[in-house]
């Protein structure tokens, strides 16, 4: 804790927290009245990987985790400042609840793609363009919909005891308040909520074999759908063993990528949210509804009025850490990958594609591509390899920031929010977008800092703005102009590769 941000805790009486259910822990973040964040933690948890492309999680990991970080969190400020608790969450991963309100088997998360094929079949019945301007979501497997219709066709006796679908930070919710409901930006995750209608949308739930109101066990219903700023009364239970207040405020919460943006100050037109974590979140902020001809972009509500345009890259945070393990630096040696990375010599590295997440969305939308370096010779080493995968994400990135200026939103600030932002991958993420690149306090602009602003809005606090930035970085517009040769060389080795992941392995065959 820094002296001046002690200094601001004790001085400003109201405290706001928030809680951010991530992919690979739950953080928490104590904000003071003047938007300081002067206490943070964190609580990791286990994902299971009980095969290629599957992704699960214990959803009593969460709520243990909630515990800790509550819990020191408290022990750090009084809780008898705390105004509102915020909540945040990964989007999409799906919770099945039995009509005792229980799991009734683990939560596939957002990098579980085995719901493709499922996911294929309710487009086609749909329609994926009317899907699409309903929605605005390019339906795949990861959405909850497609991932109970697989519990449905896989596992019919865990189909036939779930009564309820909800969403990872629903699930928190309804464990700190003892309430069923999610907001807008959440709904999206389940694949039938309609932009335009703030509601369910019936035939497409139906098609899954769910209802958008109350469910039955064979038959899961949908929750309520509530602003985000709508509050509920912490579950006495709760409140007693954790020792905080009767009656503390929980407030429904949003997507993480929303909250993100909320706390970068991401949300005037034009202004871009860039959110490293296991994967990375790159959202364009809009004052008006606009949908991609193209549907590649997911569009979402925002925790206060406007929409984000929005793309998800996969292969970010998890590929490093993947090479951090490969190259021997550990699980926990993601800065080292950088720094070899800087290390190696521009010009003479071979070209990868970062794929290594099992398919990619961002603005490409190909969900067979794989993890590829092409260009290898006995000349290369480590470092070779870890700048070919960190500029296949920057390549990545800049697709995704073109696609926004394509769909006609200002060419605005990149705001970055990433606990371990390095200086030297900022100034070629600026380079090779030609965009400003601003990066602030990693746990000011965290996901869980946006939950807590959101905690104060639902207390009809004022803090100040968000979005201060620490560091700068500008574009070179020499180095931009290598990066458009570089970005066609790039294209010529995706383009052919994706042909060929078209259609390897052979899908008849296990491999």
């Amino acid at each position: 804790m820094h002296a001046d941000k002690e200094q601001t805790a004790m001085t400003s009486d109201d405290v706001y927290i928030g809680l951010d259910l991530g992919t690979s822990s739950l953080k928490g973040v104590a904000l003071d009245a003047a938007g300081r964040a002067f206490a943070s933690d964190r609580e990791p948890y286990d994902t299971a990987r009980p095969g290629p492309g599957l992704a699960e999680q214990d959803p009593g990991s969460w709520t243990e985790a909630a515990k800790a970080v509550l819990l020191r969190l408290a022990a750090t400020v009084s809780p008898e400042r705390w105004k509102t608790i915020g909540l945040s969450g990964m989007i999409p991963t799906v919770v099945t609840l039995g009509v005792d309100g229980l799991p009734t088997g683990p939560a596939f998360t957002w990098e579980d793609c085995r719901a493709h094929a499922e996911a294929t079949e309710i487009v086609w019945q749909s329609g994926a363009k009317e899907t699409y301007e309903q929605t605005g979501q390019p339906l795949d497997g990861r959405y909850l919909l497609p991932m109970f219709a697989w519990i449905q066709r896989h596992d019919p006796a865990r189909a036939a005891r779930t009564a309820t679908l909800l969403g990872a930070k629903d699930y928190l919710f309804a464990w700190l308040t003892g309430e069923v409901l999610t907001d807008p930006s959440t709904a999206t995750g389940y694949g039938c909520y309609g932009l335009e209608t703030g509601a369910w949308l019936p035939p497409l739930a139906a098609v899954a074999g769910v209802s958008p109101t109350g469910g039955r066990a064979g038959r899961p219903g949908l929750p309520p759908i509530v602003p985000s700023a709508e509050t509920r009364p912490l579950r006495p239970e709760v409140a007693a063993d954790l020792g905080l207040p009767a009656g503390l405020r929980v407030c429904a919460g949003a997507a993480d990528s929303v909250l993100a943006a909320e706390a970068l100050g991401a949300v005037t037109p034009g202004s871009v949210a860039y959110v490293w974590g296991t994967s990375t979140v790159v959202l364009g902020a809009s004052r008006e509804l606009a949908l991609d001809p193209e549907r590649r972009c997911l569009v979402t509500p925002l925790a206060t009025p406007g929409w984000g345009v929005e793309m998800d890259l996969v292969s970010t945070g998890a590929a490093v850490a993947w090479l951090s393990r490969l190259l021997g630096y550990g699980p926990g040696g993601q800065a080292d990958v950088v720094a070899a990375a800087a290390s190696a010599q521009e010009g003479v590295v071979p070209v990868a594609l970062p794929f290594v997440g099992v398919g990619e969305q961002g603005a490409l939308w190909d969900n067979d591509v794989r993890g590829t370096l092409v260009g290898l010779d006995l000349s290369h080493g480590p470092a070779d390899v870890a700048r070919a995968v960190l500029d296949g994400i920057i390549m990545e990135s800049r697709r995704c920031l073109r696609r926004l200026h394509d769909l006609g939103l200002p060419s605005g600030d990149v705001r970055v929010a990433w606990r371990g932002a390095d200086p030297w991958f900022c100034s070629r993420l600026a380079d090779a977008t030609g965009r400003t690149v601003l990066v602030g306090d990693p746990v000011e602009t965290s996901s869980a800092a946006g939950a807590a602003r959101l905690a104060a809005i639902a207390a009809d606090a004022e803090l100040p703005p968000a979005g201060t930035a620490d560091e700068r970085f500008e574009p070179d517009p020499r180095r931009t102009a290598e990066w458009d040769r570089r970005w066609t060389e790039y294209e010529d080795v995706l383009r052919p590769l994706q042909r060929l992941y078209a259609v390897w392995p052979p899908k008849s065959k296990e491999w």
